[in-house]
């Protein structure tokens, strides 16, 4: 999928848009799938246009649409979410990587650089990645209370290790003894 929807930017007209419309097929969606851990993918579409921004530079903006299945962070069940997000990538002519081999990620994660070729097809499947549920959660899923202590003593519990819990208490031992 990702080269045949590969466009040479040597190619591409300087004056309009280069309008793309990508919808993965079957065996593109098990393979896209597989690559980000998804339990089910289907109604995939990648809608924009590719245009310059400036003498050097171009802009990619899309529409990315998709179903996805992931397994629920409790329960492991099934869980279903449409995305429908925005996208926008700039490719940069003078683009470089930070010199220092460990940075902070700038907040402006659109820009990249250019190269001979801008791909909407991997565009789409890192904008997909970046736009899934982080902990999907099955409605009514919620995470139990677990107590681990020694046999024979008594298992500390969430009220026990809120800050404030023992305020409490010392407060009321005060006002009994007044």
């Amino acid at each position: 999928m990702t080269n045949q929807s590969s466009l040479r930017v040597a190619d591409l007209p300087q004056n309009t848009p280069t309008p793309f419309e990508l919808r993965p097929s079957s065996p593109e969606l098990d393979a896209i799938k597989q690559e980000l851990g998804l339990l089910g993918l289907r109604k995939v579409s990648f809608v924009g246009s590719v245009q310059a921004q400036g003498k050097r530079d171009w802009v990619l903006t899309a529409k990315l649409g998709a179903t996805v299945i992931q397994p629920c962070v409790i329960t492991l069940d099934p869980v279903t979410t449409r995305i429908d997000v925005p996208v926008r990538r700039m490719f940069l002519a003078e683009w470089s990587e930070p010199d220092e081999p460990e940075f902070e990620m700038p907040e402006d994660d659109e820009t990249e650089a250019l190269g001979p070729e801008i791909d909407p097809a991997q565009v789409m499947i890192e904008a997909l990645s970046l736009a899934l549920p982080q902990y999907p959660r099955k409605d009514g899923a919620h995470l139990g209370e677990a107590n681990y202590t020694e046999p024979g003593k008594q298992a500390i519990t969430d009220e026990d290790v809120k800050p404030f819990a023992g305020l409490a208490g010392l407060r009321d031992a005060l006002k009994k003894d007044e």
